[in-house]
């Protein structure tokens, strides 16, 4: 108790010496920033990541079987075995084409899926995102394409496009594609790359065209229960199927986003730990000042009988508060921007007519999560790298001889 009266009257008195009040208010406003930073950086990375997993995963195959040479058989019961697997939510059968949509004199690439309708959403959310008739309702006749292609193309809802579909079955290696005209019942709008490559037709359309019978199909896909775990499910459930195929999890097609937003939180974490540390290492420059200003004080003290443990605890306190106050400050900042960040980006877009995150990502917007534990993880951080800053100031304060102070 008396260390922090001590201390207080100390800060109070440091008020009227300029340097020393520079220099502490300096090391404070640098935790502040470092620790508002990094909280505003952690939360952008939780939602990236919280995106990835609710938004991108819940659209792309978790898990996909597909037949190198010939045409996956009997699919129905091929279904049925996979969805025998304790760890599979969903099996669907689909046919992946690569294409190109035609409407009037232009043409652009497509990545087609040919689905069951009516058994579509157990595999994916694609169509929560889908403006326009529902793929549940999706006729043979009927295709859904993502809005971006529609914009690049100038469809819209209601309009007819032709598909080109290359001949897979003709031994020509100049054939003629196949054309398969269709009306565009929806358009995706999910705001990242799949709305500029993905379009999903009925899975009838695509065999009758194809040449497929109809329990014929080039994919299975399945949903899992741990998006984390899909690769060693897509191996285990794998092994009940009779045939030869490839088995690709989502690891491979997405997999470096997830590993990419990993490694971005561990560097954000050592630089800006290495700002905090910068910042709260100001803290010893002051400290030191005013461990040589206040030596006669300290002096005084010690004649009185100040123990060496109270005048190590009083500038140690001293330290700590210019950290903590940065500390707090921070993490109100920090806080308050994160739970705007997305806010101020799209007001920033609009602002500025252009999107860095269009096109480039799987989000067009800036996401955001604030964890508390990242919050706690920053300021417990913050307070360890201050509290050994100040060490060697308050260590250095105890070591004053009255003798050789008061008598000079």
């Amino acid at each position: 108790m008396l260390s922090w009266f001590i201390s207080k009257r100390f800060r109070a008195s440091n008020q009227h010496s300029g340097l020393i009040a520079f220099l502490s208010k300096a090391s404070t406003v640098g935790v502040l920033i470092g620790v508002s930073v990094l909280i505003v950086s952690l939360s952008v990375i939780n939602g990236f990541e919280q995106q990835l997993i609710n938004r991108l995963l819940s659209v792309v195959a978790h898990v996909e079987y597909h037949a190198p040479n010939k045409p996956i058989n009997n699919w129905p019961s091929k279904i049925a075995l996979l969805e025998q697997h304790p760890n599979v939510v969903g099996a669907t059968p689909e046919i992946k084409l690569n294409a190109m949509i035609q409407f009037r004199t232009s043409l652009k690439a497509i990545e087609i899926e040919a689905v069951l309708p009516s058994e579509y959403s157990k595999v994916s959310r694609l169509g929560d995102y889908v403006k326009g008739k529902a793929i549940s309702s999706l006729s043979d006749d009927e295709i859904v394409i993502g809005s971006k292609i529609a914009k690049e193309l100038g469809i819209a809802i209601g309009d007819k496009v032709t598909l080109l579909i290359a001949d897979q079955s003709s031994s020509a290696p100049l054939a003629p594609s196949k054309r398969l005209s269709l009306t565009v019942s929806g358009l995706v709008e999910m705001g990242g790359q799949i709305d500029s490559m993905v379009g999903v037709i009925d899975l009838s359309t695509a065999q009758q065209t194809l040449g497929f019978s109809p329990d014929e199909v080039t994919d299975l896909r399945l949903s899992v229960d741990n998006v984390f775990a899909a690769h060693q499910i897509a191996i285990a459930a794998g092994q009940l199927l009779p045939d030869l195929v490839y088995v690709n999890s989502w690891y491979r097609s997405q997999g470096s986003l997830y590993q990419d937003i990993q490694m971005v939180r561990t560097i954000i974490y050592l630089v800006v730990f290495l700002i905090i540390a910068v910042a709260s290492f100001n803290i010893v420059s002051s400290m030191v000042m005013e461990v040589k200003e206040k030596q006669h004080n300290i002096a005084i003290l010690k004649t009185m009988g100040a123990k060496d443990t109270t005048i190590f605890a009083t500038f140690a306190l001293q330290g700590l508060g210019y950290a903590l106050v940065g500390a707090l400050l921070g993490v109100f900042i920090g806080v308050l921007l994160a739970m705007n960040i997305s806010d101020i980006f799209k007001i920033w877009v609009n602002f500025s007519e252009s999107n860095p995150l269009e096109d480039v990502y799987f989000v067009n917007f800036l996401p955001s999560v604030v964890l508390w534990q990242d919050v706690v993880v920053t300021v417990i951080g913050t307070m360890l790298i201050s509290t050994l800053a100040t060490l060697y100031p308050a260590w250095k304060a105890t070591k004053i001889d009255p003798a050789v102070v008061l008598g000079n």
